[in-house]
């Protein structure tokens, strides 16, 4: 599996940047986000139990609309 870059928040600093990218998978589509890991007793309290191979992050809303972008673009082809 390959990642591509989609983009990254563009209020971040160098080294310290939440991202988006894109897989290649054939089997379905699916992104990997890079942002900051959640440690905020509540928000952990509120979400509940995470398995061991997972973890939470939290990302800005510009990342997100890069998804959007993506996604409309992609439609816009077929």
């Amino acid at each position: 599996m390959r990642a591509r870059f989609l983009g990254k928040d563009p209020d971040s600093q160098v080294g310290n940047s939440p991202t988006l990218f894109a897989t290649d998978r054939t089997d379905r589509v699916t992104y990997i986000a890079q942002g900051w890991k959640v440690t905020d007793p509540q928000v952990l309290a509120d979400v509940g139990p995470v398995p061991d191979h997972e973890t939470l992050i939290e990302i800005p809303e510009d990342v997100l609309k890069m998804y959007a972008r993506r996604y409309m673009n992609e439609e816009g082809e077929r």
